[in-house]
């Protein structure tokens, strides 16, 4: 493993930079799938990563973390397909060269939680997460542009079928963050929660008739990630789920 480590280290040193940061106001939101009279929801402000986490980055942090590389990891803390993607290397895996500054993705709740404790961060919550992803280029709430909500959706509707990039590679958002949308789901801090409060629950939220009730027809992804979120546990991989860390 060291050996895996001192190889990374050498020759890839650029690329297994931890990700910068930017601090985003806070202020309130509404999640998109919600009634026009629904209370809004306060967020504070926090930084959050630029960009997702990368396989290189994920690599040096498994290297320094021998227990949450691949073929070592708990049963418990990951399906057996964890870092599928990555190759036999030495005494342990490693990303492909040409998919080192692709996000990573194939990784657990659990693995991403370790990986950003160890950064002296966290996981997003789902509140900051959505409140970041409402911002389009020139707005902090670009959810009423068309262009922003035609590009989720054709995401969505795509599948993942054109694979993965490398991150950064799009325009950052009003904030300053990239690939907020049209590149991998994201794991938050609290990605199974109920996103609603007792007063203002609406149990036809958690079937698919829930988008009867959405105030806006491009709603539609916003039920989405909620659906996927919901649907998570902690141990599940992935190819299209990453993460980005956060902070206070």
């Amino acid at each position: 493993m060291k050996a895996l480590l001192l190889i990374l280290t050498v020759s890839l040193p650029l690329a297994l930079q931890a990700a910068d940061t930017v601090a985003v106001q806070g202020g309130n939101y509404r999640p998109l799938y919600l009634k026009k009279d629904t209370p809004l929801i306060p967020v504070k402000s926090f930084r959050i990563d630029k960009t997702a986490v990368t396989n290189a980055e994920f690599a040096r942090f498994t290297a320094q973390n021998p227990q949450w590389q691949r073929g070592k990891i708990s049963e418990r803390m990951a399906e057996s397909n964890y870092l599928q993607h990555w190759v036999k290397q030495h005494n342990g895996y490693a990303p492909q060269a040409k998919e080192l500054n692709y996000p990573v993705t194939n990784v657990s709740w659990f693995a991403a939680h370790a990986y950003c404790t160890a950064q002296g961060k966290r996981l997003p919550t789902i509140d900051e997460w959505e409140y970041a992803a409402l911002a389009s280029e020139k707005q902090k709430d670009g959810s009423r542009e068309d262009n922003y909500n035609r590009t989720i959706l054709d995401w969505y509707a795509d599948g993942g079928s054109k694979g993965l990039r490398n991150v950064g590679t799009g325009k950052a958002n009003y904030w300053g963050i990239h690939d907020m949308h049209g590149l991998i789901w994201e794991w938050t801090e609290d990605y199974n929660s109920s996103l609603l409060n007792a007063a203002s629950a609406n149990d036809s939220l958690f079937c698919g008739g829930g988008t009867a009730n959405s105030t806006d027809p491009g709603n539609y992804a916003a039920f989405m990630r909620y659906g996927i979120r919901t649907s998570l546990k902690a141990p599940f991989v992935l190819k299209n789920l990453g993460f980005r860390c956060a902070s206070n």
